[in-house]
């Protein structure tokens, strides 16, 4: 029988879930205050900053996972956090393009 650490016996158990979605919760904390400046200031091209802004927050987000996946070699986080980083910079490719 293998021994596996702390880390690799809670991957996939709904404590690694929750640690999902609490992580969200700075970010979400951080965006917030962010919107809140762009929109105070009136900027021209407030929605580019928006968009901008969200994009980034949830690509650190998704690099959080990454990292994490290897350190406790879960490959299907770090899989689902490049495909994750790949549907945010394609929206945004969507947005600015084609709306």
């Amino acid at each position: 029988m293998e021994v596996k650490d702390e880390s690799q016996a809670n991957a996939g158990t709904p404590d690694e879930v929750g640690n999902w979605f609490f992580s969200m919760v700075p970010v979400g904390v951080a965006f917030a205050f962010y919107m809140v400046f762009v929109l105070y200031a009136k900027l021209e091209n407030a929605n580019l900053f928006i968009a901008f802004g969200a994009a980034a927050s949830a690509i650190g987000l998704q690099s959080f996972w990454i990292i994490r996946g290897f350190r406790n070699g879960d490959k299907p986080t770090v899989v689902m956090g490049f495909a994750g980083i790949g549907i945010i910079v394609g929206v945004l490719y969507a947005y600015l393009y084609f709306l």
